[in-house]
């Protein structure tokens, strides 16, 4: 009997053992480089990891409103890289990214910044057509004009996605459809096919995540 006792002991902590991991395995990956940065503290090196985040950054969008790291400081957001005379994929991204905007468009811990990599068409007055033909809010989802250069450096360099200048592509543009969620320290926490609803579905369960994550 005493043996019984200790094995069904044994058994119910494993059993709760297994059931823990889960949670802990919750918390959503930080993509991209890190470096180890070692610090003295009272004579003793200590060795912290350093990730890659997004740099400081300044656009306008669709209402003139300046644009830069502050308007997202401290808040999760979802980047993507367009243009809106599009003819391939940017539809289809932008009926995925509604559905995004409609979920969280009540949470102000919540934005979505849409950078067009094709600024010289996509002037202020473009953007705000396009931003009001979508019926969405400007304080909630911005969509970003500004220097070409800087654009197309920021999507491949620092947000880890394709977007370039190709005459051979539709509309003179080659970019990925991909969304990327960003956390409040301004790390990649997840990159997903913005055309595809199952992959934002995905994506809309990770800021849920985040959301949580970001309240500890």
């Amino acid at each position: 009997m005493t043996k019984s006792i200790v094995y069904v002991g044994l058994l119910s902590l494993a059993l709760a053992g297994c059931q823990a991991k889960p949670e802990e395995a919750k918390k959503l990956p930080i993509l991209g480089s890190r470096e180890p940065k070692v610090t003295m503290v009272d004579g003793t090196p200590k060795v912290d990891t350093v990730y890659h985040s997004i740099p400081d950054f300044a656009f306008f969008n669709q209402d003139s409103q300046r644009v830069t790291q502050e308007t997202v400081a401290g808040k999760i957001y979802v980047a993507d890289f367009f243009f809106t005379s599009c003819p391939s994929i940017c539809p289809k991204m932008k009926s995925q990214m509604l559905r995004v905007y409609e979920k969280y468009k009540d949470n102000p811990n919540v934005i979505l910044l849409s950078h067009s990599i094709d600024p010289t068409h996509d002037t202020v007055a473009v953007l705000k057509e396009y931003a009001e033909r979508l019926g969405v809010d400007s304080k909630k989802w911005h969509f970003l004009t500004g220097d070409k250069d800087t654009i197309l450096d920021m999507a491949q360099k620092h947000y880890m996605t394709s977007a370039l200048e190709d005459k051979n592509a539709p509309g003179g543009f080659a970019h990925s459809g991909a969304f990327l969620l960003v956390d409040g320290q301004r790390h990649i926490r997840g990159h997903y096919d913005g055309t595809m609803a199952p992959d934002v579905d995905k994506l809309m369960k990770d800021i849920d995540l985040l959301l949580q994550e970001e309240k500890k």
